[in-house]
């Protein structure tokens, strides 16, 4: 099941708002080599190649439906293309910024992985991520649950996602021994107002849900999906409803 921009734009302002926050905590300077990890549409990375307008900015992701819209984003100092994040970090490029904005969730073993990120910063160049904290989002965890319940469990051929998220402890704890000063790591809540519960459901529905109907042949999903709505209902009775979507903001600088 392919990314489908237009459901996940459907939240964009909410989506917008820790991208703004993340890029306010990089330290401009002339002429970075800069490279966005999971850049998507490429929109936020055309912000970013604006403000820092005499860097360089290459955006990379694996979703072709997503690249096919970052055409009208593409500018003299920014270009795109199909890559992933473990392929970025196995050749030989280094950058002087790196950043990504909920993308590297995605990814696994994040006490592997971010070693390998920050080494393919230069000196004093600049680390600056965001990822939903998927282990205390209330949303992920009902999606989680209901895997491991029959018969959907089988219908998963026993797959399941657990989360690569790391508490805020440990990127601390990696950042430190891998060379980052001027860390700036915070774990805020970005308040989801939902008049309905199908609100609730659209919104992940255009990101974390998309891997389980991957996952699962397709005369399952109606009633998964049911049972996932009804799920929701239960662990949110009162509507208007606030959803407390937790994300790490982590930002430091090679020493």
């Amino acid at each position: 099941m392919p990314w489908n921009p237009d459901v996940y734009n459907q939240f964009k302002n909410i989506r917008y708002k820790p991208f703004f926050d993340l890029m306010d905590m990089i330290e401009d300077k002339n002429n970075m080599s800069a490279i966005d990890l999971g850049c998507g549409t490429g929109e936020q990375t055309s912000i970013l190649a604006e403000k820092f307008s005499t860097s360089k900015f290459l955006g990379i992701d694996s979703s072709p439906e997503m690249l096919e819209q970052s055409k009208v984003f593409k500018k003299e100092n920014l270009n795109f293309k199909i890559s992933t994040t473990e392929a970025i970090i196995k050749d030989d490029k280094t950058w002087d910024l790196i950043f990504s904005n909920a993308a590297l969730q995605w990814s696994d073993n994040h006490k592997k992985l971010f070693p390998k990120i920050i080494s393919k910063l230069n000196k004093a160049g600049q680390l600056a991520v965001q990822m939903p904290y998927q282990p205390e989002n209330k949303l992920n965890q009902i999606l989680f649950d209901l895997a491991e319940e029959q018969p959907y469990k089988s219908q998963l051929n026993n797959w399941n996602r657990k989360s690569a998220v790391l508490s805020i402890d440990e990127y601390a704890q990696i950042f430190f021994e891998n060379g980052l000063s001027d860390l700036n790591l915070s774990l805020r809540i970005y308040p989801i107002i939902a008049e309905s519960h199908d609100q609730l459901f659209d919104f992940i529905s255009g990101s974390a849900l998309i891997p389980y109907l991957e996952n699962m042949n397709e005369a399952h999903h109606e009633d998964f999906i049911r049972e996932f709505k009804n799920r929701i209902a239960d662990n949110f009775p009162k509507l208007p409803a606030i959803y407390a979507f937790k994300r790490l903001l982590l930002y430091g600088k090679k020493s």
